[in-house]
């Protein structure tokens, strides 16, 4: 059966609804797009335009893997594509799922890369704290190992959502939900280090209501900290798969090393399952088995 409407028209309606029903983050938002794009594309060659039916929808994977995507890659435009669908037989627009000929994608959860304590205080102590920017980029560092916060919502940070005497902070995540994160005495040190004398050197009069500003008063974007941090890991001699979310895994981990139980870290994290955050009981595992080889009489 084709479906006798454009995924172009498609695509517009399930963006729409997830920005203004699911009050998904904007990254997600653009992620979905991408992925659809990529099957409008597919459609305009094959159908018109059309969305694919069944086996238009068997080829077009198959197209993906003939493109030479990663597992990873295929099982997330699976998904979208799942949604999609899904999305259109709610609204009624299409009167079956022709997605069931798609396989299940699961993919084996990898354990996060993390650093170890002597990492991270060579990573923080890699910006220069007598320049403005270093200043900044030593408060995010410190925050991000403190918080466990995703690196969009850093960057997005407004400045009445920190309260520093109480050493908390208010994070708006994904589903624009809110939480409260509280952080270290090390991170408030930084910040207010950041905010009395860095911030106003880099603003220079300029009014801004995010916390973490360039020198044009705007926000520091997630693919600025992303290639800063990537100049403090080579400092720090930390060459290979350093990202702002490996130190969100590294809080994590630490957390979990330290005694922290999981729904106390899902709440941290806003995971909304409890299974997300229990990829971080590798961690319990292990420290387990340390323990039973440093006090078993027979270990």
């Amino acid at each position: 059966m084709p479906f006798h409407a454009s995924v172009s028209a498609a695509r517009e309606a399930y963006l729409d609804f997830c920005r203004m029903e699911k009050g998904l983050a904007a990254n997600s938002v653009d992620a979905y797009g991408r992925d659809l794009a990529r099957l409008a594309d597919f459609a305009s060659q094959r159908t018109d335009g059309d969305l694919p039916d069944s086996a238009g929808l068997l080829s077009y994977l198959d197209d993906l893997y003939k493109a030479g995507l990663g597992s990873r890659s295929i099982a997330r435009h699976v998904s979208t594509i799942k949604n999609l669908y899904s999305f259109l037989l709610r609204e009624g627009k299409i009167s079956e799922d022709p997605t069931a000929a798609l396989p299940v994608l699961r993919q084996p959860r990898k354990i996060p890369k993390y650093l170890n304590a002597g990492q991270v205080d060579a990573l923080e102590a890699a910006p220069d704290p007598g320049k403005p920017n270093g200043l900044r980029d030593r408060a995010m560092l410190a925050l991000l190992y403190a918080s466990g916060l995703r690196v969009s919502e850093l960057c997005s940070l407004q400045m009445t959502d920190l309260n520093l005497e109480m050493g908390l902070v208010r994070v708006t995540g994904k589903g624009n939900k809110e939480r409260l994160v509280p952080m270290g005495s090390e991170a408030v040190k930084e910040i207010r280090n950041w905010m009395e004398q860095g911030r106003p050197a880099v603003l220079k009069g300029r009014p801004s209501q995010f916390v973490f500003v360039t020198g044009r008063g705007s926000k520091l974007t997630r693919q600025g900290f992303w290639k800063a941090l990537g100049g403090y890991g080579k400092q720090a001699g930390i060459f290979r798969g350093l990202s702002p979310h490996v130190l969100r895994h590294t809080f994590a981990t630490h957390m979990l090393e330290g005694g922290a139980d999981l729904r106390s870290l899902q709440t941290m994290l806003g995971h909304a399952d409890i299974g997300t955050t229990q990829i971080y009981t590798h961690v319990a595992k292990s420290r387990l088995r340390a323990a039973v080889d440093s006090h078993h009489p027979r270990a």
